[in-house]
């Protein structure tokens, strides 16, 4: 009688097992598709579908190890299948700061720019910018130099023409 008692509380056990386990992996398949939400990289998605296929598994057999191995496998293939076609359709282009999207710009130097006393301003696009030549040579007031590139919070000029540009 009481063997018999023990042997019907284990069924009822895995019974209820094999119920939760298909619950437990559909809840943690919907927080994976809740967090893709709030990311860029399309990849929290994959461990959605790999805990779906978990869910799936979980019809089948009770065992925890196979439920999660089949998790792992399915999400692994599925991110190593899917790499190349997500950065084919989710093109990241580079968007230049602006800091960067000023080399090769043509300014007007403001402020003599002076290596020795290290000074030297410019203004492009109605914005002010700290400047130095790259072989330390003297700019007056009123040229037009080319940024050659940033170093720092400096942009690194050229002289374009000898002459005066008209403010």
């Amino acid at each position: 009688q009481r063997q018999m008692c023990i042997r019907d509380s284990i069924n009822v056990w895995k019974r209820l097992e094999m119920v939760f386990m298909w619950q437990f992996w559909l809840i943690v398949a919907g927080l994976f598709f809740v967090g893709e939400i709030f990311t860029l990289g399309f990849l929290i998605f994959w461990f959605g579908i790999g805990a779906l296929f978990a869910m799936i598994v979980s019809f089948f057999t009770t065992n925890i190890i196979i439920q999660t191995t089949v998790f792992l496998i399915t999400s692994t293939i599925f991110i190593l299948a899917t790499k190349p076609l997500v950065k084919k359709f989710v093109d990241v282009k580079n968007t230049n700061t602006n800091v960067f999207s000023i080399i090769g710009k043509k300014a007007l130097v403001i402020k003599d720019i002076d290596p020795i006393h290290s000074s030297g301003q410019i203004k492009l696009n109605g914005e002010v910018w700290s400047a130095e030549t790259e072989n330390d040579e003297i700019i007056k007031e009123g040229s037009e130099v080319e940024v050659l590139k940033i170093n720092g919070v400096k942009a690194i000029v050229k002289l374009v023409d000898s002459e005066k540009v008209e403010s």
